[in-house]
């Protein structure tokens, strides 16, 4: 090997090393302060199992297999495979599958509504994990001493507070500190559980899976409930996927299996040989396995750990919400950039507040990390069986594999989610209804605002005039042209856009140069900028542009007609006006929504955000043309 090819091998090593690091802290928070919660709660919680050797050893026998079959194999070996162009997450696997059933309406519908189900889910876990990580974290003070216990509820709602409140300022300066934090705190997961493991090595015995498989079929119901309690130790795997597009699968892949996984395995197994010792201890097993001296430090740790495990939450309800945006599943909102760098660092107001809401009600509400468990789980299984059905379309379709060989595959999952999203609907009376109703919810909101943007699109096309017609009918007789260029925002590159039609009707002119831009969105992440514009000179001075964006671009459309300058068409922004259609919809009764779907649409499209921010069209440039529009 050459001096030229080891320094490149050293700089890639490097690089990955690096990456590797960063992951720790934006992928693996959610995964990584599971130990906070999951072994206390299948020996203290709602319902625990007996404290008994062969109880211990058959749990722990699941958790690590399931941390084997779920996350190493599934995740980190098969899905994070299934890209689009690099991205993951569950609206990448949506854009995936739809291709590869787009010749099949029916299979294209039923991928789409799943698919809309499992980003609904989603959400659910969202308002869970922030409640429960950094809760279960504070309740460590009570483990210090019993007489704080009074303000645990107060100091984590401060704590949640915060770290909602510092989201409008970006997570640039913070994030610089997630990776080495969380590098502790796996480093202090593996002490804290090797010193445990020394001191009764027989709890290994636990890594084979006999001890699991007989544990399930000596306690049946009882281990249904118990596995409703295993599933916590793999919450935050899809996060994995989801944020494969910051960092690329090497890193993610390198973190998990060189330090992530081991760190949480002798975790596990540490806080079971802590019970194994003293079964007194299974009420808090992780904050009992350290030194009396070391709790304050070890609860503030946690705490760093669980708002860094809340923050990728967040950051990633902010991300799939603005997919959704692009794709056309929920209204235009604000969305602000929080650094000059990163694309993908954003923030959108109304998502963090309604966020933190939810949040501090659950808090408020179940008032422990106990009876916040019982409320975790079912949207996290729900989203892993979605997966899996979703992934099965794309290796059946997509890779080639077949339906035979990929449903082989996913099957062998889908036998172990199916179990855990079971064992949760145990949990629906004691709190697992919460996300489960929040879930619906959104999909219903969702489905609502795609239902009726389509209705919209249909009423508007039915209403619509032919474009080449129009300016056939223009060249006959030419009203007065004014000095200027008029930007008109048409959903239709073939037709007339409404603006257009009630300028003329009213102010009886046009401008002198007359640009029709239409603004498409498609299902990959992103469009390079070679592609961005499509221009085309059509009679008397009117220009058809169509400007191209994936699901993780940023709309701007000033900045895209700038790019039209090498195809002839070259702006004055002090000579611009955008006009832009504004309708005001009427539901009836007897159309092809439900009523009151028509009255949720409404609703949302009154409160939707304007096209001038989301397109980022300078205010005082843009005018607005009314219409109604009966559904």
């Amino acid at each position: 090997m050459s001096s030229t090819e080891l320094h490149a091998g050293e700089a890639t090593g490097k690089r990955l090393a690096v990456l590797a690091l960063a992951a720790l802290g934006v992928v693996y928070g959610d995964i990584g302060t599971s130990p906070l919660y999951a072994v206390k709660e299948v020996f203290a919680g709602n319902h625990p199992i007996p404290v008994t050797e062969a109880n211990i050893y058959g749990s722990l026998s699941l958790f690590f297999w399931a941390l084997i079959i779920v996350v190493s194999v599934k995740y980190v070996s098969f899905i994070m495979r299934a890209d689009n162009r690099g991205e993951g997450g569950i609206m990448a696997l949506i854009a995936l599958a739809l291709r590869d059933v787009q010749d099949k309406p029916k299979q294209a519908r039923l991928v789409m509504v799943v698919g809309i189900l499992g980003a609904a889910m989603f959400y659910g876990d969202g308002m869970v994990t922030p409640a429960i990580s950094v809760l279960s974290a504070v309740e460590g003070l009570e483990v210090a001493t019993p007489a704080l216990k009074p303000f645990v509820i107060p100091i984590t709602l401060v704590v949640l507070f915060m770290l909602f409140y510092i989201q409008r300022h970006g997570t640039a300066l913070v994030g610089t500190f997630f990776g080495p934090v969380m590098l502790l705190w796996f480093s202090t997961l593996a002490a804290l559980g090797l010193s445990n493991i020394v001191a009764h090595p027989a709890i290994l015995h636990a890594l084979n899976p006999l001890y699991g498989i007989e544990f399930l079929l000596a306690n049946k119901a009882m281990a249904l409930v118990a596995m409703g309690n295993v599933v916590l130790a793999v919450t935050g795997a899809e996060a994995l996927y989801a944020d494969m597009g910051h960092f690329g699968r090497k890193p993610i892949q390198r973190a998990w299996f060189a330090f992530v996984l081991p760190a949480l395995v002798l975790n596990y197994f540490g806080q079971g040989a802590l019970i194994l010792g003293d079964p007194e201890a299974a009420k808090n097993p992780f904050f009992l396995s350290a030194p009396e001296w070391a709790l304050f430090p070890l609860v503030g740790l946690a705490t760093l750990a669980t708002v860094i495990a809340s923050q990728a939450v967040i950051s990633g309800a902010f991300s799939v919400t603005r997919q959704a945006m692009q794709l056309g599943f929920v209204p235009r909102m604000e969305v602000q950039h929080t650094s000059e760098k990163e694309q993908g660092q954003i923030y959108l107001p109304a998502v963090n507040w309604g966020l933190m809401l939810a949040v501090m009600i659950l808090v408020l509400g179940f008032k422990s990390s106990n009876n916040l468990a019982a409320a975790y789980g079912i949207a996290v299984t729900g989203d892993m069986v979605i997966t899996s059905l979703l992934a099965t379309v794309v290796v059946a379709r997509g890779w080639g594999w077949g339906w035979a060989r990929a449903g082989a595959l996913f099957a062998c999952f889908l036998a172990v989610e199916l179990v855990f999203l079971a064992a949760n609907i145990l949990k629906i009376p004691d709190g697992g209804w919460f996300p489960l109703v929040a879930g619906v919810a959104v999909f219903v909101l969702m489905t609502t605002w795609k239902r009726g943007r389509q209705l919209l699109a249909e009423r508007l096309k039915g209403e619509r005039l032919e474009l080449s017609l129009f300016l056939e009918s223009l060249a006959a007789s030419m009203p007065t042209r004014v000095a200027g260029t008029a930007v008109f925002l048409n959903s239709d590159p073939n037709g007339v856009p409404h603006a257009m039609l009630h300028n003329l009707m009213h102010n009886k002119v046009l401008h002198e140069r007359v640009v029709l831009v239409s603004a498409q969105f498609f299902d990959v992440p992103y469009v390079p900028d070679i592609d961005r514009v499509e221009v085309r000179r059509l009679r008397d001075n009117f220009w058809s542009v169509i400007i191209q964006y994936g699901f993780k671009d940023e709309p701007d459309i000033p900045l895209a007609l700038s790019m039209c300058a090498g195809a002839g068409l070259e702006f004055n922004l002090l000579d611009t006006s955008y006009f832009i259609g504004r309708e005001t919809l009427i539901p009836r009764l007897n159309s092809e929504m439900a009523f009151w779907r028509e009255k949720i649409f409404v609703a949302m499209f009154r409160n939707g955000g304007s096209a001038t921010a989301f397109f980022k069209i300078p205010s005082n440039r843009v005018v607005e043309l009314g219409t109604q529009v009966v559904l």
